[in-house]
């Protein structure tokens, strides 16, 4: 895994056929008996409200699990008792081409994509009907609210519609080697993207230029699309954990947080650098860049198959609480200061979550109705498996809002030196992440954006 080569794995075909037979694994450990099709809906087509310009195409996860096709108004059905899949794609519209030339036949598509059998879409009602009669038994496992009106499940004496979801997204956690080849390629793109950014960023005004600097460079090695909105932000902003705005002149600033991934085929990478945008940190933000990189080593250190990824989120908290102890930020016991929550101030969300075909990735089992506020946010309650992929994205903050609060309450304010703290607001926010993936001894690191402190400012600095 760790010496995956990534144009050779992605030669091959997206191996659907596997995840099905995964999937009908899945249902069977649940119902032994389970026996009848599974049937998806892939995403239609269709323009934005008051406009004839389409609305961006992303194919429906749970989809391009069973299919790995990318191509809209398709459907889907896999004979359970055959173990045969058939891939429904629309037949060609004459006035269509005339707008957006000849689509895939269905000689093409069966030689893309890892399907035993390709037909147009006027064959679906008659295929359901046929594997619905074949036994009186029989269930067509679908998703609520994600089949059409114009498709019939009358034959089928059952119809479930609550585990293939379930199913689904708990296959999705394990990849095999061509989903990791994916996620490695798109981090690939990504890394490169980020140093240019780093190697632009002296010459840049704004924080948009720099997201410019980003997609473009994303587009030029193919990546036309990013797994998600790219967060752009200088001195301040950063402590804005979900920043969008992206728009803020970068002068007087002092650090920047790119956090920044592209998407690979579907498949997401997740990567957050923080940078001093002259090229040099100042004694301040290079303190707490330091602790956060820390942080992240020891995280890091603690994967491998198994893991409780609670742990690791703690073990995150107990490496910035000893940081901020040492920069006077934070006073007084370690433990009880754990034992309070008062790093949640600093940092307020989760270590990292799973990451795959979306950036947030299924299986994680968060519980955002838990009462402890250092686990509220954590999107992954789990051991992690073998075969997962995982961010690792620890961070600190000085968002006013968050920590303003924790000041005026006596539980915590007496662990925080508010004169020392008043040092560090410019920095803002640093966070370090990237995409890891566990194995059975530990893990491949599949991001190689640069980190180092003095490699950033080296490159920075030209």
């Amino acid at each position: 895994m760790a010496d995956i080569d990534v144009e050779t794995v992605l030669k091959g075909k997206y191996p659907a056929k596997a995840h099905a037979k995964r999937v009908v694994e899945y249902i069977r450990s649940k119902n032994p008996d389970a026996t009848g099709a599974i049937f998806l809906e892939g995403r239609s087509d269709h323009l934005l409200e008051d406009s004839d310009e389409p609305v961006p195409f992303r194919q429906r996860r749970a989809f391009m699990y069973l299919t790995g096709a990318d191509i809209a108004d398709c459907a889907f059905i896999y004979d359970i008792e055959t173990s045969t899949s058939t891939l429904f794609i629309p037949p060609v519209d004459p006035e269509s081409v005339i707008w957006s030339g000849l689509p895939l036949s269905t000689e093409e598509a069966l030689a893309k994509y890892d399907v035993d059998a390709v037909l147009p879409t006027t064959e679906l009602n008659p295929i359901l009907a046929r594997l619905g009669g074949a036994n009186p038994k029989s269930t067509v496992f679908a998703i609520a609210e994600r089949v059409s009106n114009s498709v019939t499940f009358l034959e089928f004496e059952n119809k479930d519609f609550a585990i293939l979801t379930e199913a689904i997204d708990e296959c999705r956690v394990v990849k095999d080697d061509y989903e990791i080849a994916l996620i490695k390629k798109a981090n690939q793109i990504s890394s490169a993207a980020h140093r240019d950014v780093l190697e632009n960023v002296r010459k840049a005004q704004n924080e948009y230029e720099l997201e410019g600097v980003f997609v473009g460079n994303c587009m030029r090695q193919g990546a036309k699309k990013q797994a998600y909105p790219s967060i752009v932000a200088s001195g301040r902003s950063a402590a804005t954990l979900h920043y969008v705005h992206n728009d803020k002149e970068l002068a007087g600033k002092d650090l920047l947080l790119l956090d920044a991934g592209a998407e690979w085929s579907t498949y997401a990478a997740d990567i957050t650098r923080t940078f001093p945008i002259s090229g040099r940190f100042t004694e301040q933000s290079r303190a707490i860049y330091e602790i956060v990189l820390q942080m992240q080593q020891g995280c890091i250190a603690m994967l491998k198959d198994g893991v409780w990824w609670d742990d690791v989120h703690v073990r995150a908290h107990e490496i910035a609480i000893d940081g901020l102890l040492s920069l006077g930020i934070l006073k007084g016991n370690r433990k009880e200061i754990l034992d309070a929550r008062t790093s949640t101030a600093f940092l307020p969300h989760g270590l990292g979550h799973y990451l795959g075909m979306d950036t947030h990735d299924t299986g994680g089992h968060p519980n955002y109705s838990d009462p402890d506020p250092l686990f509220k946010y954590l999107r992954v309650r789990r051991h992690l498996p073998a075969g997962s992929v995982i961010t690792v994205e620890p961070g600190i903050y000085f968002c006013e809002f968050i920590i303003r609060p924790y000041l005026k309450d006596p539980k915590h304010s007496k662990y925080i030196d508010e004169d020392v703290l008043n040092n560090y607001w410019d920095v803002g926010g640093v966070r370090i992440e990237d995409n890891i993936v566990i194995t059975k001894d530990g893990y491949v690191n599949l991001t190689t954006a640069v980190k180092d402190p003095d490699e950033l400012e080296k490159i920075i600095l030209g």
